[in-house]
């Protein structure tokens, strides 16, 4: 119950903090993202949100000294390539978006399909790096981590379906 604790609280910031990043969105915020401060608001908020990510990783690892010698740095390669993957989504969102009042069949079409690679490509991501924790944690931690990466995953999944339309 006390871990369950810590994650409730710091994901409450995180939902707040990930609908903001999914904003953009809508068309008015579109816009306004070429006037170039709200480009860096947004990165100033993308940073924020990673560093609570890490927050309530660190929270509910319970990571010896050891372990987190050996965990972190793979953590922050995990983030670094994920962090790819997750711009390419925020990339194909921009384009649903642009595309929303006019959307034709081949334009859902690429969308769909794109949508599917990118799904294929953060469980690939998932697959690759499992190795690599196992070799740095017990199996239990591990399983943890990957609980903690689910359940932040499903947050950032509720905040984008909740800012993005179905098409019409």
């Amino acid at each position: 119950m006390k871990v369950h604790l810590r994650v409730t609280g710091i994901i409450a910031v995180l939902i707040v903090a990930l609908s903001l990043v999914s904003a953009p969105v809508r068309a008015e915020e579109t816009a306004t993202d070429k006037k170039g401060s709200d480009s860096t608001n947004m990165e100033i908020l993308r940073e924020k949100v990673r560093a609570d990510k890490k927050l309530v990783v660190a929270a509910n690892m319970e990571l010896t000294e050891t372990e987190g010698k050996a965990f972190w740095p793979i953590y922050q390669e995990y983030q670094a390539d994920l962090t790819k993957v997750n711009e390419k989504i925020g990339k194909l969102i921009g384009e649903y978006a642009e595309n929303y009042q006019s959307m034709t069949e081949q334009t859902a079409k690429n969308l769909l399909d794109r949508s599917i690679v990118l799904e294929k490509e953060r469980l690939t991501l998932r697959t690759y790096y499992l190795p690599k924790f196992q070799k740095a944690l017990p199996a239990i931690k591990v399983a943890r981590y990957y609980q903690i990466e689910n359940k932040i995953q499903a947050i950032m999944q509720y905040a984008l379906a909740a800012n993005i339309p179905l098409m019409k």
